[in-house]
């Protein structure tokens, strides 16, 4: 490192490169005041951003299970529909908007133009020919016989007339057609049997089936008394039933009764000949209850009561699994236990053409008629087996993953009729995929090195390839950048198909034979594009039109890398300028963090985190998200693993150093003004960066944060920091945990800090907040705390408030410049007008 020093010879100075920068800096701090710039935040508020944004992505809406699919895609001239036939290599519009729009006006009375055409609901007939869609009309119209029988208010019979339309696409004629035609949603609660025969569904926590005859009535009106139901499960109830038990959210009193007895759906797996199924059944009647108070939804304050599994604790519960004869409706439980509190999953089949009879979805299990597929895990999730589960009621372990940190897992890709399985594994330190045959023998690993599988996405029996998604692959790219691939299950280098320095989102066709590739980053506008599954481009689709986000005043974000705490890790992380940007200026910097594990708070893709991220920066900061180590499960595990045993710390010292470099690259940084936000993860590393490192973060706005992690879900504390599973002589398990919390370091706190929680979150207690706000007061400490009433763990419709409640305190506390003086907040006045 170069030494900074000031030599004086002769009265004159010599001031070093590095200090002179510094000195211009401190000049351009002293000289400039800068006002928090509220009109310019307010220019990109949700509202607005839904005027400059269109369409982003082309989502593909295959055809009858065929290749050839429509997609409707919008730009600053309005809405269109295409319809797009790979094999013929054809794009077309699927209608004129103008024509059909003279029609739609003709037959619905209200009046449409090809730019303000409204289509809903569209989809094709079973010959291809024809499409059909719903319009809304002005029109009032009396409800039809099955709401009207579900109305509890008489008066309120008059609705608007929705039409319901046929278009020939051959002849180009439009029709109003008889909405009995529809057809009807099927019932959440409706589970069909293969032969469609049978509907299955929960009720007062037993199962229950129902014949088509006595459907068809409760599709028209659930309340018929003459519908004739069959219960054939006897011993269910709360906490411990077959289906239908909601437990993360239940309310006393008669709301909860009401509820009890409405039909509930239930998760059936079907063997392939339909003769059995299987589900799950967990006993959670012992675990500990949790409460929240909702203040303001009905006249009275009401308490809602549910289960929650906090980390270290003894109660916990046991997955059991059950196979049922579809005949005799007789079931026997089948012994899979292998770890005490372990988890179970039954693996089911991906969705084809077969799931379906007629328009009905039939759930069935990953197997044949003999054998089906389940997944174990140990409470600690350093042990699971994959697990062959034969009807009558054996096991066999095909195979066993370990580790002395939590794993990961997923359902294995059967290929050659089911005789051979692609299995995906972290074995060697990266996702890789491994090739196995049917019972348990490895037959050799598919790919190698230092990148990371991702997801499975077709095999071609012809040709023997199989493709797949992995990110991290492709030299000098930002390796969080997901391509998709193809390679020989009887070895090779694997093949890249979507070439370009990108991030992608592929949707492969049912057949395998073509994809969907929408293809983006944080810098660039999203393209979208059809490619063969060799990787041949078809043709190119979509450019996203953002030229009124432009004429508004918007500039890309500038991606970036530095070093981790160890100057070895590469991080990488996006910067975001006020759109207004001075290079003559010196900005405050606020980091926008979410620690993961499971995730990171990075945009690789363009999207539409400019009404949370790009907006504050428009206040007058530069605000960045970097990654941590212990962060993203897409790259090695060393790294998605790097904090496990200290949930609290582990990605601090990263987010410090970020900064640091930044500012050490930038003149306009000034580093002496660090602020730091996030939401639930992110609140709760907010606030501890504050406590850890308090001379070097001075704001924090914290929403929803896990402060105490001993009271957050055993799901991700447990599995993130570890819980210790000890075994006595006598062979009984018990499980430890202990975890560092913010409240420990409350008297830390130096600069400013605001804490929010919504008064109902079941996810991160309010008590994760309460408790922080405890600790600080005990510490003798100056903050501020925001509670959201009615809001649960997003905030809702008061996300909006929080913004500009954050926007608030760091203008003030960054900026020294706010309008917390002020009792409205005009910016939200102001849409709330546009929005009447």
């Amino acid at each position: 490192m170069r030494k900074i020093c000031t030599v004086l010879l002769a009265g004159i100075y010599f001031v070093a490169p590095a200090q002179e920068q510094q000195e211009q800096k401190n000049q351009h701090k002293q000289q400039h005041h800068h006002q928090a710039n509220y009109s310019l935040a307010a220019k990109f508020s949700p509202t607005k951003l839904q005027t400059l944004i269109f369409s982003t992505e082309v989502k593909p809406n295959w055809i009858n299970h065929s290749d050839r699919f429509w997609y409707e895609y919008r730009t600053s001239t309005g809405k269109n529909w295409y319809l797009v036939d790979p094999q013929a290599k054809s794009r077309k519009l699927l209608f004129d908007n103008a024509d059909l729009a003279a029609q739609v006006t003709r037959i619905v009375k209200n009046p449409f133009d090809a730019q303000h055409l409204t289509v809903e609901n569209l989809e094709f007939t079973d010959d291809e020919k024809r499409i059909r869609f719903e319009v809304k009309s002005t029109k009032d119209t009396v409800k039809n016989e099955e709401e009207l029988a579900k109305l509890k208010n008489k008066s309120d019979s008059i609705k608007k007339k929705v039409y319901f339309l046929e278009y020939d696409l051959a002849a180009k004629k439009l029709q109003e057609i008889d909405e009995k035609l529809k057809e009807k949603p099927k019932p959440i609660w409706a589970s069909f049997s293969p032969d469609t025969s049978r509907i299955f569904f929960a009720k007062e926590y037993n199962l229950y089936w129902m014949d088509r005859e006595n459907y068809e009535k409760a599709r028209k009106d659930d309340k018929d008394s003459t519908i004739v139901e069959h219960q054939f499960t006897k011993d269910g109830t709360q906490y411990y039933a077959w289906a239908g038990d909601q437990y993360s959210v239940t309310t006393g009193g008669d709301k909860a009764d009401e509820e009890l007895k409405k039909r509930q759906p239930v998760r059936l797996l079907w063997s392939p000949n339909g003769q059995h199924f299987v589900l799950t059944r967990k006993d959670n009647r012992h675990l500990s209850p949790l409460w929240v108070i909702n203040n303001v939804g009905s006249k009275r304050p009401s308490l809602e009561t549910y289960k929650y599994l906090m980390p270290g604790e003894t109660d916990s519960t046991e997955a059991e699994l059950y196979l049922f004869n579809a005949a005799q409706l007789t079931y026997k439980q089948i012994p899979v236990a292998a770890f005490k509190n372990q988890t179970v999953g039954v693996y089911n089949k991906e969705m084809d053409k077969s799931s379906f009879k007629g328009k009905h979805y039939i759930g069935y299990w990953l197997g044949d008629n003999e054998e089906f597929y389940i997944n174990r895990s140990s409470r600690d999730l350093k042990r699971i087996d994959i697990v062959a589960v034969n009807i009558n009621g054996q096991t066999r372990t095909v195979l066993e993953e370990r580790s002395n940190v939590y794993l990961d897992i997923k359902k294995p890709y059967f290929i050659k009729n089911g005789s051979q399985f692609i299995h995906w594994s972290q074995r060697d330190g990266w996702g890789h995929f491994y090739l196995y045959n049917k019972d348990g023998q490895l037959v050799r690993q598919l790919t190698k090195g230092e990148y990371n599988g991702n997801d499975v996405t077709g095999f071609d029996a012809a040709t023997q390839q199989f493709t797949f998604t992995a990110n991290g692959k492709e030299a000098k790219e930002d390796p969080y950048y997901l391509h998709h691939y193809a390679l020989s299950i009887n070895g090779g280098e694997p093949k890249l198909l979507n070439k370009g320095d990108v991030d992608n989102q592929i949707e492969v066709s049912e057949s395998g034979k073509y994809f969907v590739n929408n293809a983006s980053r944080v810098n660039k506008a999203p393209t979208s594009a059809l490619y063969a599954a060799n990787g041949q481009l078809i043709m190119k689709l979509e450019e996203a039109d953002l030229s009124s986000l432009f004429a508004a005043g918007y500039k890309f974000p500038e991606p970036f890398t530095v070093k981790a705490g160890d100057g070895v890790t590469d991080l990488y992380g996006v910067m975001y300028k006020p759109f207004d940007f001075d290079s003559t200026r010196v900005y405050p910097i606020v980091e926008y963090v979410y620690p993961g594990p499971q995730t990171e708070a990075v945009n690789k893709a363009f999207g539409r985190s400019m009404d949370r991220i790009d907006r504050l920066a428009q206040m007058g900061f530069i605000v960045i998200t970097v990654g941590n180590r212990g962060g993203h499960p897409d790259r090695s595990q060393w790294y998605h693993t790097f904090g496990y045993g200290n949930l609290r710390d582990y990605g601090l010292e990263d987010k410090k150093v970020a900064a640091e470099q930044l500012a050490d690259r930038y003149p306009f940084i000034d580093i002496d003004r660090v602020g730091i936000t996030g939401h639930s993860g992110g609140g709760f590393m907010s606030t501890a960066a504050m406590l850890v490192y308090p001379d070097f973060f001075k704001v924090a706005v914290s929403g929803a944060g896990n402060h105490e992690n001993n009271i957050y879900n055993r799901w991700w504390s447990e599995r993130h920091h570890g819980v210790l599973e000890k075994v006595s002589s006598k062979g009984d398990t018990t499980f430890t945990y202990q975890i560092e919390r913010n409240t420990e370091l409350a008297k830390n706190l130096k600069g400013k800090l605001l804490i929010a929680t919504g008064d109902i979150d079941n996810n991160v207690h309010p008590a994760n907040s309460i408790r922080m706000a405890e600790a600080l007061i005990k510490a003798n400490k100056r903050f501020d705390f925001v509670l959201l009433p009615g809001q649960r763990h997003g905030f809702g419709n008061m996300t909006e408030y929080f913004f500009w409640k954050m926007a608030d305190y760091f203008a003030e506390h960054l900026l020294g410049d706010s309008k917390r003086d002020e009792t409205d907040i005009t910016e939200m006045n102001r849409e709330q007008a546009l929005k009447r």
